[in-house]
């Protein structure tokens, strides 16, 4: 078996910036498997850094059985740190496992993984910081015009602003949208549950993502047990550890299944714990891994990533209704990388 790997940088349609962060690009490293006249798929949205962890180290650990491969590669990242980038770059290799197996059945990978669901119900989420007032209001509107009835906007950049973002979006999406936000870990525990208590009361908003840094684990208890609405994080739980860590701490738990050591990882963790789980970003795999979660909440239809999603690969779902279904007529994961595009933001 052999692996290729791309990383590919592009750079976002405007400049982006939530409660901690400001960026004006985007990195995805995609793994091709390929043995034996197929190729399997799968990537994650990392440093480039991850696609020469494949190269060096991952592509060494790869055999014939997905467990076993991914057993390999957890026990070659030991000494290089398994949290972080070893594991994004884990997670891209082993969904490309995963997709060449459903290739060489013929099946698609939602029907290979044991589909619990054929659809995933889906939330817009941009709404950044540095939009005007302007963009703001457009795209919140453009989503629930498409059907979509839940959606996020990012804050905590500069609080005061806030309010006036806030009466914005729910000027945009009108009252019966369901209105979600996400402070990237912008507060501390107690200005956090100031702010949740006026998010509720004056805006209607339901849920608030990581209102604290999600490794200040005592912090978001303290939001989640006294906020009145629904605290969710998760999204940078890596290991199996991770997650077990955070799952007292939320209402809603949050995994990254190009994160959270891949498919394999993934699996083990997603319905071991009696707490919904929404999928954080990667739409175009989420899609077909999270049919599989039991108590599946939603998807998170990100942004930059539909957008990457769509310029690189053919073969992408989209929603309806509101839903994001899986293409069960595909084999695999459905994708097909468009090389030449690749090609093109790489040089």
């Amino acid at each position: 078996m052999r692996l290729e790997v791309d990383a590919t940088t592009i750079p976002t349609d405007a400049p982006e910036s939530d409660g901690t962060l400001e960026w004006d690009s985007t990195t995805i490293v995609v793994v091709r498997a390929h043995d034996d006249g197929q190729t399997g798929i799968g990537y994650t949205y990392c440093d480039r850094a991850a696609a020469e962890l494949v190269r060096s180290t991952l592509a060494n650990c790869v055999q014939e059985d997905v467990r076993a491969s991914w057993l390999a590669m957890n026990a070659a990242v030991r000494n290089t740190g398994r949290p972080g980038i070893a594991s994004c770059a884990i997670s891209a290799v082993d969904q490309a496992l995963w997709d060449l197996k459903a290739r060489r059945l013929g099946i698609s990978l939602a029907e290979l993984l044991g589909p619990a669901h054929d659809g995933v119900p889906i939330y817009g989420s941009g709404g950044f910081c540095s939009y005007t007032r302007d963009r703001l209001q457009e795209q919140l509107g453009d989503w629930v015009a498409s059907g979509i009835s839940r959606v996020k906007m990012k804050l905590g950049r500069d609080p005061e602003r806030d309010p006036a973002r806030l009466d914005a979006a729910r000027e945009a999406i009108g009252d019966d949208v369901e209105l979600f936000v996400d402070a990237n870990g912008a507060f501390g525990p107690k200005e956090a549950l100031a702010w949740a208590e006026r998010y509720a009361l004056e805006w209607g908003v339901s849920w608030f993502e990581e209102p604290v840094s999600s490794g200040d684990l005592e912090g978001m208890r303290f939001v989640r047990d006294r906020a009145p609405l629904e605290v969710a994080a998760g999204e940078y739980a890596y290991t199996p550890e991770d997650v077990r860590n955070i799952v007292g701490c939320v209402d809603v738990l949050q995994l990254d299944v190009t994160r959270c050591l891949g498919i394999t990882g993934f699996l083990d963790v997603a319905n071991a714990f009696p707490v919904d789980v929404s999928a954080h970003c990667a739409p175009a795999i989420s899609a077909h891994v999270f049919c599989a979660v039991n108590r599946l909440r939603h998807l998170e239809y990100f942004h930059d990533h539909v957008r990457i999603e769509r310029m690189l690969f053919d073969g992408v779902p989209e929603p309806a209704g509101g839903v994001l279904r899986p293409d069960r007529s595909r084999p695999g994961n459905g994708l097909e990388l468009k090389v030449r595009e690749v090609a093109r933001w790489a040089s």
